[in-house]
């Protein structure tokens, strides 16, 4: 059923932004179920898919999102769904539509068994997780998922699992320098090269170590800066990528952008400020190895497959951030082998989602 599943919600087109087909192909099919199933609206966005289906003890979220980004060039497979082998190719397929399927089908199991062998489960299909975690942050602020003991995200990590991830700002640096002929650049101070020269030494701000998320990143990602005709440019704008680490927080980040500055004296004028965005940041998570949803997960591994699964952490940002941090619960990534997301040809594993599939079912059989 997962495969047939998962055939089907590549087939439908749904890059950010343009979600609202298949998320109304998964409220039918949930709702033809049996499943209790609401819309929450995200403005300019697919609704994203909420089902509950009662059970005992704890209240497990099940989560996937439901976009794409958008096709890319290059191609030699079928983007909308191609089998060879093994390896089911296709625009989303890791990433994560074969988890998508992978949780809905356990989902239904679960329906299948008594309440009483079940926990409460709330199953979650969101937009927007590739722009803005839109329909995330939505979620999180509708209060629907307060009651949650656990969130399980089946985004592809090859059968690892994921035990946290790196944070991150998206940060925007302004230079403002004084004009002057460019035949006479002495008299003036050019934004251009005095910034470039801050984005240039990035590499020397010494980066706090995280002994399970490892060290942080900085990542140019946008330069830009004019000449008014022939005459030394007066303002220039950078646009940087920060991945950060528990512990280091905005303030910190500021601060040592700030003193890179110092160090190098630069005559320019700095105005440094967080990239704006239509939803928060997303900071750095962990959860405990040794806590009893994850000692848990390691036994059902266990005992289906003859050992426990390797534990991950991820180096950039997701859905799960928003749950690991602002909802405040244990959030737990496990999902599918696959490879080229974002990019063309990408595949995932049939067996893997397959396998994938039975220990979520096992694992919330466990939670019951």
């Amino acid at each position: 059923m997962e495969f047939e599943l998962l055939k089907k919600l590549v087939s439908i087109r749904s890059p950010f932004g343009e979600e609202g087909e298949i998320s109304r192909f998964i409220a039918s099919f949930l709702e033809e179920h049996g499943f209790r199933v609401e819309l929450l609206p995200v403005e300019g966005f697919g609704d994203d898919v909420i089902a509950y289906l009662p059970g005992k003890g704890h209240t497990v979220v099940l989560n996937g999102h439901m976009d794409t980004v958008n096709l890319s060039k290059d191609w030699t497979r079928n983007p909308w769904g191609e089998l060879d082998g093994d390896r089911f190719y296709g625009l989303g397929s890791a990433d994560m539509k074969a988890g998508l399927a992978a949780i809905m089908t356990a989902f239904i199991e679960m329906a299948e068994l008594p309440r009483r062998e079940r926990p409460n489960i709330i199953f979650t299909a969101v937009s927007d997780e590739e722009g803005y975690s839109r329909g995330t942050w939505k979620l999180i602020e509708s209060g629907k998922l307060s009651d949650a003991d656990l969130v399980l995200v089946a985004e592809p990590t090859n059968e690892k699992l994921m035990l946290g991830a790196r944070g991150r700002f998206v940060i925007q640096v302004e230079a403002f320098g004084r004009k002057a002929h460019a035949a006479r650049p002495e008299l003036g101070i050019n934004a251009v090269e005095e910034l470039g020269k801050l984005v240039g030494n990035l590499s020397r701000i010494r980066l706090k170590r995280h002994r399970k998320l490892g060290t942080g990143s900085y990542c140019t990602l946008h330069i830009e800066g004019t000449a008014d005709g022939l005459s030394v440019p007066d303002y220039a704008k950078v646009i940087i990528d920060r991945h950060v680490v528990v512990d280091e927080d905005w303030e910190k980040v500021r601060g040592e952008l700030l003193k890179l500055a110092e160090r190098l004296d630069l005559k320019v004028e700095l105005n440094i400020e967080r990239f704006p965005r239509p939803t928060p940041e997303m900071p750095p998570y962990t959860v405990r190895e040794n806590g009893r949803f994850v000692n848990l997960f390691k036994k059902i591994h266990g005992s289906l497959f003859g050992r426990e699964p390797e534990i991950t952490y991820g180096r950039s940002v997701g859905d799960f951030n928003y749950f690991g941090t602002y909802l405040g619960k244990p959030t737990i990534v496990y999902g599918p082998i696959g490879g080229n997301w974002h990019s063309a040809d990408e595949w995932v594993s049939v067996e893997s989602l397959r396998r994938v599939k039975k220990v979520y079912v096992e694992y919330l059989k466990a939670l019951a």
